[in-house]
């Protein structure tokens, strides 16, 4: 049976059946209508919409009890759902089922300020934790760009911009709790930093993309807000030049917060959609978090090293104002690569290499864009060796598109090359399935018993990952 798919799927009057008992259950916060449901099948990619059969709003793990013993009784697929920004058909029904949507348990459980951790809900958004966390003087670092909720950023194991410093969310979770797939609840892990007792089973929930369990409530690592904060921006010539500057900065120690790079294309896009006036050339963004002292020093020695590399003026601030607009354009990249090309589609495909392989990575890349006449913005978080390409199609055109779906996947084997992965941060979801076993070879095999033995019919997120 192909991989990923549903093993015992229930019948139709089964599937109708429970469908039937979760409306009665749920009442208002079941439905069945057709916007809603293709919004739950929503995907910003170029991934075809499968929406499933219904959606369930869940307000706790009771509730994500029922509706998986329901669900799994029916040989009913269920489908975590939290803010829908994933970006690789994550959310998608292949095989119909139940949207489980967990946007509404969005409680802050917990701070621990003594301890830098908290607990929430898995609907909780990053900013709207941050919000909350305000007050503390604390804050929760990993920022996918997209106002995320913590319980699909875990799913996906998600990073971003700060992830340089601060790790990805595989680094930022102690604990979870999770509904497995036979409606048990488990937790994972606790409130101490480690532990040397059992398997990692948090690290195993965390990038399962929902296919091992629901994550229903999550213990995570906070940081002190730093003192002071630097932002700023410095051109190259070449994207090339850029890579290196990044290389040798992170090989000297310099301790960066982030450090993204944009090409010449998506400095355009950004300039007219943020209304920015940057150079239009591949451009740095960076950032250093510290004392003002160890602040004014990183930018300096950044600014020395770049120099080395043909890059400057490095231009840098330290008011929250000027670093906030800047930084909302970085993260309104998609937005303004649409903007580029009104009625076409953008496919945002990562990879991510070692930090010796990214100049070649990028430069190999960028060659093969324009020798297969693509037109697709590079944008990355450079720091860690991960970069983004946002494919620019139009949905009408098949040999464009037939283009393009051939330039992703050069770019994710080239990547797998070097060392280094098909996904850094998007995760695989049902567009990157092809590349699982040229990138992990026999291990693959384990990751399918793992996920026979946790969901033995397959209910959980089919489709995605290895079945």
């Amino acid at each position: 049976m192909e991989s990923g798919s549903v093993r015992s799927i229930g019948s139709a009057d089964r599937r109708e059946a429970a469908l039937g008992e979760l409306a009665g259950r749920f009442g208002a916060r079941f439905s069945r209508a057709q916007a809603l449901r293709e919004q739950h099948g929503h995907t910003m990619s170029r991934q075809a919409n499968q929406p499933p059969d219904a959606v369930v709003f869940a307000e706790s793990t009771e509730d994500v009890v029922a509706v998986v013993r329901t669900s799994a009784a029916a040989g009913l697929p269920v489908i975590p759902f939290g803010t829908g920004t994933s970006l690789e058909g994550h959310v998608n029904a292949p095989f119909g089922g139940v949207s489980l949507d967990l946007s509404r348990m969005d409680r802050l459980v917990a701070v621990h300020a003594d301890d830098l951790d908290c607990v929430v809900g898995p609907g909780i958004t990053r900013k709207a934790l941050n919000l909350q966390l305000r007050d503390t003087g604390l804050f929760f670092p990993i920022d996918p760009g997209a106002d995320a909720s913590l319980g699909g950023m875990a799913a996906t194991r998600a990073s971003g911009t700060n992830a340089v410093r601060y790790g990805t969310m595989k680094d930022n979770v102690l604990a979870l709790e999770v509904v497995l797939a036979s409606g048990e609840v488990i937790r994972t892990g606790s409130r101490a930093r480690k532990s040397s007792t059992g398997y990692d089973l948090t690290r195993l929930f965390v990038g399962a993309e929902g296919t091992l369990g629901v994550i229903t409530e999550l213990t995570l690592k906070l940081y002190g807000i730093p003192e002071e904060i630097a932002g700023g921006v410095c051109p190259f010539a070449s994207v090339e030049d850029a890579c290196r500057a990044v290389i040798l900065t992170i090989q000297s120690g310099i301790p960066v917060a982030r450090i993204e790079l944009l090409d010449a294309l998506q400095v355009k896009a950004v300039n007219a959609y943020s209304k920015l006036d940057l150079a239009e050339t591949p451009t740095l963004f960076v950032e250093f978090h510290g004392s003002k002292a160890g602040v004014a020093e990183q930018a300096e020695n950044f600014g020395a090293i770049a120099a080395e590399f043909g890059g400057g003026p490095f231009a840098w601030a330290t008011k929250p104002e000027e670093r906030s607009r800047l930084w909302q354009a970085r993260h309104d990249v998609y937005w303004a690569t649409l903007a580029l090309r009104p009625g076409a589609r953008v496919s945002a495909t990562d990879v991510c290499v070692p930090i010796s392989a990214l100049a070649a990575c990028v430069g190999e890349t960028v060659r093969d864009m324009v020798s297969a006449k693509i037109v697709a913005p590079l944008v990355g978080h450079v720091g860690d060796g991960n970069f983004h390409m946002q494919v620019l199609t139009d949905p009408g055109d098949r040999d464009e598109n037939a283009r393009a779906d051939a330039f992703i996947e050069r770019l994710a084997r080239r990547a797998i090359a070097m060392g280094g992965t098909a996904s850094g941060e998007h995760g695989v979801g049902q567009a990157k399935l092809k590349y699982l076993e040229a990138e992990h070879g026999a291990a693959l095999g384990v990751m399918r018993q793992i996920k026979r033995a946790l969901d033995p019919d397959g209910i959980m997120n089919p489709g995605k990952l290895p079945g």
